[in-house]
């Protein structure tokens, strides 16, 4: 049983990571987004509830947040593991966490933690480009599209956001920082933490991955 959560600042390549890591061990990816809007679509309490506060243009109370990640996680699809993204992102957010998988008897097995050297990691967000078509994502460094400036999946014209230049992530950076930093201290205390190099090619960090996650 493969339990996961995996980390990283913005730009070091977890959704690519995700994707790896879901095809190769056939566990499903958890986002907090898509278990907002599945809860939203089946109309179900706390989904109705979450809906309320969304539309609102508040935050959703972390109550309401922990319920949505309890159904999800109860369901069957997620007895032989799971990667969870985007959750927790505080310490009261990871006891709840820890909380309810034990309940569940769906315990955190692994909490991989992507590191990259801040300047290295600036210049690969500078190069990347996204699909605003199908939110499709690319690095003229280490995933180019086959065609210069055109998706692979839908054939949209590639562009650079707004919020991936130097100055901007810096700011990104620094937050994420303050944020996560806590989190990683919580589950090294865990014995759960184990920081993965998120340098190179896409197929060098997940043979990194690969080797913690088969231990």
């Amino acid at each position: 049983m493969l339990n996961i959560i995996l980390m990283g600042p913005p730009g070091v390549g977890k959704g690519t990571q995700s994707e790896l890591i879901v095809k190769e061990f056939k566990i499903p990816h958890i986002s907090t987004g898509d278990m907002f809007r599945e809860a939203i679509a089946k109309n179900t309490p706390l989904g109705l509830k979450a809906k309320e506060y969304m539309d609102k243009g508040l935050l959703v109370p972390d109550e309401v947040t922990i319920g949505i990640v309890n159904e999800r996680l109860a369901m069957d699809d997620c007895k032989d593991g799971y990667l969870l993204d985007g959750f927790p992102r505080t310490i009261a957010q990871a006891d709840s966490l820890k909380n309810l998988t034990m309940k569940l008897k769906r315990p955190l097995t692994h909490v991989i933690n992507l590191e990259c050297d801040k300047e290295k990691l600036i210049t690969r967000i500078a190069s990347r480009r996204v699909c605003p078509k199908c939110g499709a994502s690319y690095n003229l460094i280490s995933k180019r599209p086959s065609v210069d400036g055109i998706c692979d999946c839908c054939n949209g014209e590639l562009i650079q956001r707004s919020d991936d230049n130097e100055e901007s992530f810096k700011v990104r950076l620094q937050s994420y920082e303050e944020k996560t930093l806590p989190l990683i201290n919580y589950y090294l205390h865990e014995r759960l933490l184990i920081s993965v190099d998120g340098l190179g090619e896409i197929d060098e960090v997940f043979s990194r991955i690969k080797k913690v996650l088969k231990r």
